[in-house]
């Protein structure tokens, strides 16, 4: 719209295991303000990039625009800030490997936003067949990381049911000698309650008897008449 700033955001997806810088560049750099131009991805991160256009006073003829923009990828070292990064990081006479991915700019009305952004997108598809083979590429990356995470996270799980049987098992061991020192104790306490009992003197009921002195008898004679 005139006298209006329009902004663009543009999403950057870090879909590898290393720390990605990038870095915005464009044909046109008093039309256009980029933040951030520069920045580090973390793995598996991302990161959005606000592209204005400031506030026109006229429209463009026939509403064409060759203005371009590139963006520049390399990987670097882990934990590397964005002020941390050396001048010639974007430099192409380095032996780093710079990845580049070009876009176009394409200009749109409010009422016709939709169509033409399709339109847009289908038409950079077809001229850049070299990025779409590429983005195929990060795709299958990015699964087969999915299925590896998934496939480690299979063998953790398994580990730690493993370890929770061994747990279980070394407790049942030591109840059981528990339990068996128990009873030896128990076992040795009564034995010599018992062996104690038997070896002290029983009492012997004693009968007192007592004798009479026995008097002898005498016997008289009976006379009997004849």
């Amino acid at each position: 719209e005139l006298e209006k700033p329009s902004f663009c955001d543009l999403k950057v997806v870090n879909n590898t295991e290393h720390y990605v810088a990038f870095k915005v560049k464009t044909t046109s750099p008093k039309k256009y303000f980029v933040r951030p131009n520069t920045g580090v991805v973390q793995p598996w991160d991302s990161s959005v990039i606000r592209v204005t256009l400031q506030a026109p006073r006229e429209y463009p003829p026939d509403m064409q625009c060759k203005d371009k923009f590139l963006l520049q990828s390399t990987i670097v070292p882990p934990n590397t800030d964005v002020d941390d990064l050396p001048a010639d990081t974007f430099n192409k006479e380095s032996t780093k490997e710079i990845q580049e991915c070009k876009l176009k700019v394409f200009y749109v009305t409010p009422s016709s936003r939709g169509n033409s952004e399709d339109e847009g997108f289908k038409s950079y598809s077809d001229q850049a067949p070299d990025s779409n083979s590429a983005v195929q590429q990060l795709k299958d990356e990015r699964d087969a990381a999915v299925r590896q995470t998934l496939q480690l996270q299979q063998e953790l799980d398994f580990l730690k049911r493993r370890r929770h049987r061994r747990n279980d098992t070394g407790f049942s061991l030591k109840f059981a000698l528990i339990v068996g020192l128990i009873g030896i104790m128990v076992g040795l306490l009564l034995n010599f309650s018992f062996s104690s009992s038997l070896s002290s003197p029983a009492a012997v009921p004693t009968v007192e008897t007592t004798t009479s002195p026995v008097e002898p008898s005498t016997t008289e004679g009976i006379e009997t008449p004849l």
